[in-house]
């Protein structure tokens, strides 16, 4: 049953039944329509402030996701510049000092960076600064992986081509001194044995009976093969090519003459104490595009790491020459 409403009328001083006009009853209405369609909208937008919807949050995750993919990504990168780093260094301080050749500069491994057109549309995707960066750090690695690739190419033409050189290069002991007791003097300053003065000793002497053979260090021609009882005593110098030359001076007696070609392992004389010598030994010379150097640093083929330490020791000990 509706309710009727009255109010008290003033004027009559009577209760008469309260008439509510349409006019009112439309404005009524569309006052709270109104504010119920404020207070939605002040609603939703604290919600879709404060709140995810569904997709949001799956957008949110992904974007997580692909944080992690990207730092791992990121890892993986670096893990392999480093590898590759560790390659550059064995290619430029080992491999191409073997055969001496040119280093090659970080910078032409590195190449010409990833820039233009094709960098700018990356940066316009999605999470393109991300991509970006990543292209370039992956543009930089295939430079670099494509001049390692042609610097292996040019070495192994350089093993083919120089195989000779590597033979003639000497690299084993004038004499045979497994072990080792045979180094008498060093390449340094010495006592002369017979002036008693410091003079630099330009070789290394290996003590040993005489006749024991002599070996030539590397493949050559034998650029002189001289009689002498003076200097060098009887002595021959074999032009290994390639800028190297060896001296092995005191012999006894020679087996090999000028002009002739020898391998390396050759017998190509023995032990003896002719010339300014005050003992039986041989004193061995290596020569370098003119200049004499450390014969002690040509003995790769002959020694282990051990060995070599201790011979170092020896060779580099202050005591007086035979010669």
């Amino acid at each position: 049953m509706k309710k009727v409403k009255y109010f008290y009328n003033t004027q009559t001083l009577k209760y008469e039944k309260l008439v509510v006009s349409l006019r009112v009853k439309l404005l009524r209405i569309l006052g709270f329509l109104s504010a119920a369609i404020v207070t939605g909208i002040i609603f939703l937008s604290v919600a879709y402030r404060f709140l995810d919807s569904p997709n949001e949050k799956n957008l949110r995750r992904e974007v997580e996701q692909m944080k992690e993919q990207y730092t791992a990504l990121r890892g993986r990168l670096n893990d392999v510049k480093q590898d590759l780093a560790e390659l550059q260094h064995r290619d430029n301080e080992i491999y191409r000092v073997i055969f001496e050749a040119s280093p090659i500069v970080d910078s032409t491994r590195a190449g010409k960076p990833l820039e233009g057109e094709e960098l700018d549309l990356l940066e316009t995707l999605p999470s393109g600064e991300l991509i970006a960066s990543i292209a370039k750090t992956l543009h930089e690695v295939r430079n670099r992986i494509k001049t390692q690739e042609n610097s292996y190419e040019e070495i192994d033409d350089l093993v083919k081509n120089k195989q000779k050189m590597l033979a003639s290069i000497p690299a084993i002991q004038p004499v045979s001194n497994r072990d080792l007791r045979r180094i008498a003097s060093g390449f340094s300053y010495r006592i002369d044995p017979i002036y008693k003065t410091v003079k630099f000793h330009s070789g290394l002497d290996f003590a040993a009976p005489t006749g024991t053979p002599i070996y030539a260090t590397g493949d050559g021609k034998v650029e002189l093969a001289s009689m002498s009882n003076v200097g060098y005593g009887n002595h021959v110098v074999i032009n290994h090519g390639y800028g190297y030359k060896t001296l092995y001076g005191h012999m006894v007696r020679m087996k090999v003459r000028a002009g002739q070609r020898v391998k390396r392992g050759d017998v190509i004389g023995w032990v003896g104490s002719t010339g300014k010598s005050t003992g039986p030994h041989c004193h061995y010379e290596v020569i370098k595009n003119g200049e004499k150097v450390d014969p002690v640093y040509f003995f790769f083929n002959d020694l282990t790491p051990e060995q070599f330490d201790k011979m170092l020791k020896i060779a580099r000990s202050n005591n007086q020459s035979l010669d």
